[in-house]
């Protein structure tokens, strides 16, 4: 039975039970203390009157100080019965029997194939977003009921996993084509071996929190084990330190030599104030530009005049030389100090330990003390980052858990250092834009993270999510063998672009005239879900 069930039903005995006790009490109050003797209907009639409110008949005032404290008293219950009657018993009630049920069980086998992820947080967001974009079915197995509610609001399959993990009937498991377990650790342990119990026999991915978990689980069956908070600290780190090889962030690396920067223009840059076709970044750097952040706001295939103003952000890809060469121009040199990171949790405390490892200074902010923090004190305090030395920081990086503190936090440092290189890790992929526009050099969210690293498994594609709309896709050269890149009609007809080739290990972003492309060749594309996807069936689709 239904917990509002159970409460209405407590309810409809209580509230009669309440009123005899009263009208005996008052009964017994008018015939003793009053001297005007009531029967047991009109004293029932007074106690339904005072607990609904609705007001007296013929007993209105009385004269014993006993009697009026009494109908005092139950005056004030008859109030609180009445403002707690809808919250508490009859709203619930009728929320539950009118609002839609989630699912319980697993689709039957047979049915539509479908990816199979367990429990949903952000760190899932964009890999969901990505499956739906290929229209691949998502099942999301949820124990919050809530949550599992707000899911089914957005449209999104839902199943309430309505028993502990062990009891849950997996019956029609069989029919996930994979499965991200993305729970916590044990959890993730516990699905691994329910679900081979049951038959399954396809992939699962883990998401996992601490690196010591990953052995165990590929023992018991699990296809790959990522920990997307260490990835997004790697990333952290080596675009904190330039002891640390390559400075380009780890998950944004694509090809053997081929990845993505995201690099400020100081005003103190020789390229500052250039228009892209003046920096010839292209013919002199072996970089090409897929866009860059003005304010916040990304401006995706940046045309020959666009200025390389100072404090936009500009997405390159080229050779991890060219991004470091054209990192010295364009990031002023680090000052001495000590690298600061705000916030000692799992991000952190790897982003430290890294550090540390490059054999870089270390300064520590955590509101609480805990070894290895070595200023304790809120970081959206000014004085407690002038405390840890932020003026004169070589780089400062923010994480924190909550990404509304990090926005205020990076607002800060911007403030009081605005030329301190300002790394941040947040949650959601909807905060990066938020984090640039306040004045962030470089911001990943573990969404992210996780998104690219399951989708060349689940997908079969490996890509860099460079922004919301434009993604950078690598692929083989199906479709495109013994024809020139720019000569056959690819951004015409699909949308997208050759931004660059890999080669023999080497990265390619210039094609002369009789440039032709070889089976070995490595394609890498620019542009939106929908043109990678026209791609696909114009140049790959099988004749």
């Amino acid at each position: 039975m239904k917990r509002s069930t159970t409460r209405l039903i407590a309810l409809f005995a209580t509230l009669p039970a309440l009123m005899i006790v009263f009208a005996i009490g008052y009964m017994l109050a008018m015939t003793h203390l009053e001297g005007i003797p009531r029967d047991f209907w009109s004293s029932l009639e007074w106690a339904s009157e005072t607990l609904t409110t609705t007001g007296y008949g013929r007993d209105a005032h009385w004269e014993h100080p006993l009697v009026v404290i009494f109908v005092v008293i139950v005056q004030i219950i008859g109030i609180f019965v009445v403002f707690l009657i809808f919250p508490i018993y009859l709203i619930p009630f009728f929320e539950e029997r009118f609002e839609s049920k989630l699912p319980t069980a697993l689709p039957k086998v047979g049915s539509l194939p479908y990816v199979l992820i367990f429990h949903y947080n952000f760190t899932v967001s964009t890999l969901i977003e990505e499956l739906l974009r290929h229209k691949r079915r998502v099942i999301i197995l949820e124990e919050n009921q809530e949550i599992g509610r707000r899911l089914q609001d957005q449209n999104l399959e839902v199943v309430h996993m309505h028993q502990p993990l062990n009891e849950f009937n997996f019956q029609g498991i069989t029919g996930a084509s994979a499965i991200i377990a993305n729970g916590a650790d044990y959890d993730n342990a516990a699905l691994l071996l329910v679900v081979r119990d049951h038959g399954f026999t396809g992939p699962v991915h883990a998401l996992i929190d601490n690196p010591l978990h990953r052995q165990p689980l590929f023992t018991w069956g699990a296809a790959t084990v990522y920990t997307p908070a260490h990835v997004s600290a790697a990333a952290l780190a080596s675009r904190a330190s330039r002891n640390i090889s390559p400075i380009i962030q780890g998950v944004q690396q694509l090809g053997k030599d081929l990845g993505v920067a995201e690099l400020r223009i100081h005003d103190s840059s020789p390229l500052a104030g250039l228009t892209i076709a003046q920096a010839n970044l292209r013919n002199k750097f072996g970089i090409v530009v897929l866009g860059y952040w003005n304010n916040g706001i990304f401006i995706s295939r940046p045309v020959a005049n666009t200025p390389l103003t100072p404090g936009n952000i500009m997405i390159v890809i080229g050779s991890q030389s060219a991004l470091e060469h054209l990192n010295n121009l364009v990031v002023p040199l680090q000052s001495p100090g000590a690298i600061i990171v705000a916030g000692y949790g799992e991000v952190g405390h790897k982003v430290v330990q890294m550090l540390a490892d490059a054999g870089e200074e270390v300064t520590t902010v955590d509101r609480d003390s805990k070894p290895g923090v070595n200023i304790i004190g809120n970081v959206l305090d000014q004085t407690v980052l002038e405390q840890a030395g932020a003026c004169d920081a070589k780089a400062i990086v923010l994480a924190l858990g909550n990404d509304s503190e990090t926005l205020f936090a990076a607002t800060v440092v911007r403030e009081i250092a605005p030329a301190v290189p300002l790394l941040a890790h947040v949650k959601q992929p909807q905060t990066v834009s938020r984090i640039y526009r306040v004045g962030a050099d470089f911001a990943l969210s573990t969404s992210q993270v996780a998104g690219q690293l399951l989708a060349q498994h689940l997908l079969g594609e490996a890509y860099i999510s460079v922004e919301h709309d434009l993604k950078l896709v690598k692929f083989d050269a199906k479709g495109l063998v013994g024809q020139h890149p720019f000569k056959i009609g690819i951004l015409e007809h699909t949308g997208c672009q050759v931004v660059a080739i890999e080669r023999n290990l080497k990265v390619l972003v210039q094609f002369s005239d009789d440039f032709i492309v070889d089976t070995n060749d490595t394609v890498f594309l620019s542009g939106s879900p929908s043109a990678i996807a026209s791609y696909n069936s114009r140049f790959r689709a099988s004749k």
